[in-house]
């Protein structure tokens, strides 16, 4: 409270539940929880998912619940000599954003978890297989949570209204859920930036003005960003303009860097497009130098028009699984020796051994192409590329079949 006696403390903080059945949201985990309560012992556990889903709630819930001394402190804001000294005398760390541990710091719990010195209820908002240590992991249970759904952010906006001490119309909650994107915290600072506003500014229309702008969250260290891009890249693939504009709108709305956005375009344009249509990549360079000299926010437009023109081109895989054929051969048989013919005799010792001997020069021949073995001997005769009948390709193809036929 400050002098006047108004509390100090941000809603999101005075409307966290203190009980489970208090909890809204994460039903498929609940039950669960409710179980470990009931237990004698609470086990080391990790919370993963989105930014406002109840990470640090539940585990401080959980924390009060067994009534047993406990601290909370946040990764980035302690280092291991201050953690040592908080710890101290206490059953349960609370630990926020563990994924900001590097992979040895995170060795310090070890023991800790080893001999139940402490019980550790950690959070993160990466994905746990990449972003903590596969020791930790394996004395941690992982409960994986979700963004709110729409319905839960309404029964949070409700009580967060009530809380603040305002009545809001349904249409105006509706507003700050929509604008929540899944997260809890954020709908909270809505509802409490509403209740600093007259009266009059709260309806709807009104409140729609007057909210700061509220993104997407892109979360672009988390799996979201990974999320997002790969959900674009599979739309293209797929060939829909639509649903790959959108999830490219969410990348770059969320404050996605558009150099990202370019590096998975010029990818896919060659993974997915291909030979199909050769010049899908240099167009998808060429939005990256666009995109790099004009600039954000225009610099979304030749990113759209590379999108919509990726999806939509003929798809062709064929030289990405051709590289992938050749490389499963030299992970299970090695690299093979260069037949002799086709290496460079650089000096006189290397005549002598044969280097370049027999070579056929296929700019000497008719149509620049000879009979000619190019292949280690061992692997003589083997095919990886299979040209797709998508686009340009079949062109290629038939001049592949003209050589093939030849060879034979």
């Amino acid at each position: 409270m400050d002098l006047l006696g108004n509390e100090k403390r941000p809603l999101a903080e005075r409307s966290r539940p203190t009980a489970l059945a208090e909890f809204v949201g994460q039903t498929h985990v609940i039950s669960r929880l409710t179980n470990i309560l009931a237990g004698p012992r609470l086990p080391s556990l990790l919370f993963f998912g989105p930014p406002g889903c109840g990470k640090s709630t539940l585990a401080l819930i959980l924390a009060r619940a067994k009534g047993r001394p406990y601290v909370r402190v946040s990764a980035p804001e302690a280092g291991l000599a201050a953690l040592r000294d908080l710890i101290k005398g206490k059953e349960i760390l609370i630990l926020d954003e563990l994924h900001r541990f590097s992979k040895a710091q995170q060795d310090f719990f070890l023991p800790l978890l080893e001999t139940g010195e402490i019980v550790l209820l950690a959070t993160t908002t990466e994905n746990p297989s990449f972003s903590v240590t596969r020791q930790l992991l394996s004395r941690l249970h992982v409960f994986r949570l979700r963004p709110l759904s729409h319905a839960e952010l309404l029964i949070l906006a409700e009580r967060g209204a009530k809380e603040a001490g305002m009545d809001l119309a349904p249409e105006s909650l509706e507003v700050m859920a929509m604008l929540s994107s899944g997260d809890g915290r954020t709908l909270l600072n809505l509802v409490e930036f509403a209740a600093a506003l007259p009266e009059a500014m709260r309806a709807p229309e009104e409140l729609k003005k007057q909210l700061p702008e509220a993104l997407a969250r892109g979360d672009r260290d988390g799996d979201s960003h990974y999320e997002l891009a790969s959900a674009m890249i599979k739309s293209i693939r797929g060939s829909d303009p639509d649903a790959a504009l959108y999830y490219l709108a969410c990348l770059l709305e969320s404050g996605e860097d558009p150099r990202f956005c370019c590096r998975r375009l010029m990818i896919s344009a060659s993974e997915d497009v291909g030979l199909a249509d050769p010049m899908a990549l240099p167009l998808a360079v060429s939005a990256a130098e666009a995109v790099e000299k004009i600039g954000m926010p225009e610099g979304f437009i030749p990113l759209a028009q590379t999108v919509v023109y990726l999806a939509l081109a003929p798809k062709s895989n064929s030289s990405y699984a051709a590289y992938l054929a050749a490389k499963k051969d030299i992970m299970q048989s090695g690299v093979k020796p260069v037949p002799l013919h086709l290496r460079n005799p650089s000096t006189r010792l290397q005549r002598e051994w044969g280097f370049g001997k027999g070579y056929k020069y296929p700019h000497a021949y008719p149509d620049a192409w000879v009979d000619q073995e190019y292949m280690p001997e061992e692997l003589a005769g083997r095919q990886y590329y299979t040209a797709k009948d998508q686009g340009l390709e079949p062109r290629l193809a038939a001049r592949l079949a003209r050589l093939r036929k030849g060879r034979s």
